[in-house]
């Protein structure tokens, strides 16, 4: 799963890698990982109007690798707080805006998802381990780390859980604990075979609260990285998270996906195979074409490939080892960037000659121009000239020129929605020029 809510380049971005879960220390200790100074973030936290605890850092290993354990030693104490309580204690604090709202955020998330489970009002719920004044500084400190990186956003991946039961304020629980479940619902999570809480409501909350944006690390030019540790040694992985902070760029913006899908034929004929691609092209397919190779023991074949949309690529399959007698189809999974024309008609000798026009580009539908040839005895290149000519009067042209079709966005494609009323049928091999 991946979705995105957030802006666009330039923006800076945090990516949390949840690949061991996530909890409030964790959060905290890979933002100061990173780079955040310990001694502003603590000064941000020391505006809440609460005593009593002490925000300290050290450098750790984890399974060989370098993180930092955020400590935030409290007073024990039997309050309980409320959320509307935290809310209050958020507000008299006077924390830049972005802390504010972000810690806000958060809380705000906690508190509805404990309300979902124990059935009462947002502001009536009480926090337990949540309302300790150690997790309070862990939500402050990671919401002020990010404010002290400059980061605009928050990005996650899919974030890992364990197994098995554990103990906490209401007795024994499931592992993922409710809350947690509660609050990633709609975010994506997986399961590890471990008997840990690998990701506490804490962690969770940060970031179901802050992400706007979950799956693989966002396109950024990378600025810095840190690891924020776990206090338990895990057996098969390092008991840490992991954040990228970088600005996002656009360079690598994803495009159109499609299908590339493809087949080996060493036993059919230049007829079969022509036919095969011109099956495919009426099933749907952008585009289609024969490739020659050589296979196992030196013998001659083809690839015969078909560009498709993913809602066709059933129906071209099925065409494919129709057409060809193929065993078996593979396919991949691609992007693609068509660029911008416009389809349009023009008259040659008074035959209609479809055309394509791109930026700086006029291609000129051949089966069109073939006929026109062929019925007025003008050469073919004569024809395809006469043919820009009639789009291009004054020279070539820098934008698509309206021709009186419709516009389209697509590359690779071929025409099969107008075929020529006197010629042979119109599909075009030649239609991914100008893709």
């Amino acid at each position: 799963m991946s979705s995105h809510r957030g802006g666009g380049p330039g923006r800076r971005v945090a990516w949390f890698h949840c690949f061991g879960g996530i909890a409030g220390d964790m959060a905290l200790g890979s933002l100061l990982d990173a780079g955040a100074d310990l001694a502003e973030v603590r000064a941000i936290c020391e505006r809440l109007p609460v005593s009593g605890w002490r925000l300290d850092a050290e450098g750790v290993l984890r399974n060989g690798i370098g993180g930092t354990k955020a400590h935030v030693i409290a007073e024990t104490t039997n309050v309980v707080r409320t959320a509307a309580h935290i809310f209050a204690m958020l507000d008299e604090a006077t924390l830049p805006d972005r802390v504010r709202d972000r810690a806000r955020a958060v809380f705000t998330a906690l508190a509805e998802a404990e309300g979902r489970l124990h059935r009462q009002p947002t502001e009536q719920v009480h926090f337990h381990e949540v309302g300790a004044i150690d997790a309070i500084v862990d939500i402050v400190g990671t919401c002020a780390a990010l404010e002290v990186l400059g980061v605009d956003e928050v990005a996650s991946s899919p974030v890992a859980n364990g197994l098995g039961t554990i103990r906490a304020a209401h007795g024994i629980l499931p592992n993922p604990p409710p809350a947690v479940v509660e609050l990633l619902r709609g975010a994506p999570t997986y399961g590890l075979d471990l008997p840990y809480e690998l990701t506490t409501p804490t962690g969770a909350a940060i970031v179901a609260a802050l992400a706007v944006e979950w799956g693989p690390m966002p396109p950024m030019q990378v600025d810095c990285a840190g690891f924020g540790a776990g206090t338990r040694e895990l057996d098969d992985r390092p008991n840490l998270v992991q954040v990228v902070i970088g600005e996002r760029i656009d360079s690598l913006h994803r495009g159109q996906p499609v299908v590339l899908l493809e087949t080996n034929v060493d036993d059919a004929t230049g007829e079969v195979l022509a036919s095969a691609v011109a099956a495919l092209l009426d099933a749907g397919a952008h585009d289609a074409w024969i490739t020659p190779m050589v296979m196992k023991k030196g013998r001659p074949a083809h690839i015969v490939s078909a560009l498709v949309d993913s809602a066709l690529v059933d129906q071209v399959a099925a065409v494919m080892r129709h057409a060809t007698g193929t065993l078996g189809v593979r396919g991949t999974t691609l992007d693609r960037w068509p660029a911008a024309r416009t389809e349009g008609v023009v008259e040659v000798d008074g035959h209609p000659v479809r055309v394509k026009v791109g930026a700086g580009r006029v291609k000129v539908e051949h089966d069109d121009a073939a006929f026109v040839a062929r019925a007025t005895g003008r050469p073919l290149r004569e024809v395809l000239a006469r043919a820009e000519a009639a789009v291009l009067p004054e020279g070539p042209v820098t934008e698509p020129t309206p021709l009186g079709g419709h516009s389209h966005a697509h590359g690779d494609s071929h025409d099969h929605s107008h075929p020529h009323e006197h010629g042979p049928d119109a599909h075009d091999p030649d239609g991914g020029d100008l893709a």
